[in-house]
């Protein structure tokens, strides 16, 4: 009843919210994802999407296929991996981003690890530029980080969502005071684009906390100390978004691969990106 190829354009589209990039990270043509989506919305007898000449959002019945289309992808992997009798073996060195802290990751790589139980996988989680830096260094083989900003095409899209400003519930900024920031120390990107976003706004602003790791600038939000720049999908519970600050813009978190792509590496590729729909949710 429901196409593996099909299930894997739909998880695409989720995931990018865009037929046109769903196409580029598949290399088909639109036309394809198009009509992919439609026989599987025919099969389902359910309108998966909501879409027009803006935007591409997920109906209540896609967002319940979501969790199906995994599960039936991960079964569809498992067997062809049985029978095609491989092994992989080897060091991976993968370096995560410190946004992925509180999202599903760790199910993903305990279901990569469970398959590949001979591949010897080195975690590092770090800040996006941290990462970026490490790869082109040749330190780290596979990296899951935010692209630097516009322009940047590196790596294979994993999903695109929007920055937003959050604080504790409650925190209201005065404009007519600097800016209460918690952040992260540099390179991080989303530093960079709170600093740029408010200086373009002519909006002073003030370090009220800066902290390496994302617990910590949680804490200091929940505390009130201030307000950070976070991806929407990704807001940590006891946050909200606070309103009345300039727009953020958009945010893309990419797959970036090093000089010598390993067998294991691209077997890691794979699996974050079928999995990806668990880690534009905060866990």
């Amino acid at each position: 009843m429901y196409d593996p190829v099909q299930l894997r354009t739909f998880l695409t589209v989720a995931q990018t919210l865009s037929f046109t990039q769903a196409a580029g990270r598949l290399g088909v043509r639109q036309s394809t994802v198009s009509q992919h989506v439609r026989r599987l919305e025919e099969a389902t007898g359910r309108p998966l999407f909501l879409r027009d000449t803006h935007s591409v959002e997920l109906t209540e019945d896609g967002e319940a296929l979501l969790g199906f289309a995994r599960t039936i992808l991960e079964a569809h992997e498992r067997a062809a991996a049985y029978f095609t009798g491989t092994r992989l073996r080897g060091r991976l060195r993968f370096g995560a981003s410190e946004d992925f802290v509180l999202t599903r990751l760790p199910e993903i790589l305990e279901g990569f690890r469970h398959e590949h139980p001979e591949v010897d996988l080195e975690l590092s989680v770090e800040l996006s530029g941290t990462l970026h830096e490490r790869l082109d260094a040749g330190r780290l083989d596979l990296v899951l980080a935010k692209r630097r900003g516009p322009g940047d095409e590196r790596g294979r899209l994993v999903w695109r969502d929007r920055m937003v400003w959050i604080g504790a519930e409650g925190l209201r900024v005065d404009p007519d005071r600097p800016v209460p920031l918690i952040v992260f120390p540099p390179p991080g990107i989303t530093r960079a684009r709170a600093l740029d976003v408010l200086e373009r706004d002519g909006r002073a602003w003030r370090i009220a906390c800066t902290s390496g790791s994302l617990s910590g600038l949680v804490a200091a939000a929940r505390a009130g100390l201030g307000v950070m720049a976070h991806t929407r999908g990704l807001i940590p519970p006891g946050l909200v978004r606070v309103p009345g600050l300039p727009d953020l813009g958009a945010v893309e978190f990419a797959l970036l691969r090093g000089p010598r792509v390993s067998p294991a590496a691209e077997a890691l590729a794979a699996a974050v990106l079928s999995g990806a729909d668990r880690l534009s949710r905060a866990g």
